[in-house]
């Protein structure tokens, strides 16, 4: 049976890959890379990168492909979304068809598989197609998450307190839940409409990449400075990729 390898590879860092990571490339007969357009080379980029550096096997072949773009218009975001998963499973399956009997593929996927990557449920649909028989399996790799952490130098977590992970979308409508909020995918930066700037931000974008930038320090003090700045480093690069975390209260505060 064919088998694919769904494979963390970090937020941009070559370093962050690991080495059951590097144990599933070499395995594999093919090594599938997405493409999203001119303005995000720079993904493709360091998917190479990693494949010259840790690819030593010979005879693997790496498979370049394009991700179509998600269409919004007249749709609801879950219609989007779904709409765009069918779309991409029908490349997967064409990309997993292509395979040996008995062959391996990877797909590389930034960060982590399971935190705010479709990779998983995509693969699945595929795998409900009566017409492609494989199995997969999932290597852990280092999420956006970590990375924002290591940068600040903070723990996640407040001592004996909950975290909370949301999208912008989902911070505009709530506001902040939780002592710890970390907040991923925010085109419209919510964090600079939330009413409570004596909670604090760190925020981080390209993390694990040259070109990281990070910033940190009272929400009312710097939300400003960070929408700013953010929009001058999407400008500049044609794309960006984000994240903060909200905090509010100190250790060992009841």
């Amino acid at each position: 049976m064919k088998h694919i390898h769904i494979i963390g590879i970090g937020t941009g860092n070559p370093e962050h890959v690991t080495i059951q990571a590097i144990n599933a490339m070499n395995a594999a007969d093919v090594i599938f890379v997405p493409l999203k357009g001119a303005a995000k080379e720079e993904l493709a980029e360091v998917r190479r990168d990693i494949c010259e550096r840790y690819v030593t096997r010979p005879g693997i072949r790496i498979s370049e492909f394009a991700v179509p773009q998600r269409q919004t218009a007249d749709r609801s975001y879950p219609q989007s979304v779904d709409t765009w998963h069918a779309e991409i499973a029908l490349i997967y399956k064409e990309l997993i068809s292509g395979i040996p009997d008995d062959g391996r593929g990877a797909f590389l996927v930034w960060g982590d598989p399971s935190l705010y990557d479709s990779t998983i449920r995509i693969i699945e649909r595929v795998r409900q197609d009566a017409g492609v028989d494989f199995d997969y399996s999932v290597i852990p790799g280092i999420t956006s998450i970590q990375a924002l952490a290591a940068s600040h130098r903070i723990p996640v977590n407040l001592v004996g307190k909950p975290i909370e992970i949301t999208t912008g979308r989902k911070l505009a409508l709530a506001g902040l839940q939780a002592p710890t909020t970390i907040v991923m995918l925010d085109g419209e930066q919510a964090f600079a409409k939330i009413d409570d700037p004596d909670a604090e931000i760190f925020w981080g974008a390209y993390l694990g990449t040259e070109d990281e930038i990070v910033r940190s320090g009272r929400l009312g003090d710097i939300a400003a400075d960070i929408v700013a700045l953010r929009a001058e480093a999407r400008q500049r690069h044609g794309w960006i990729m984000d994240i903060y975390l909200l905090r509010k209260g100190r250790d060992f505060e009841e």
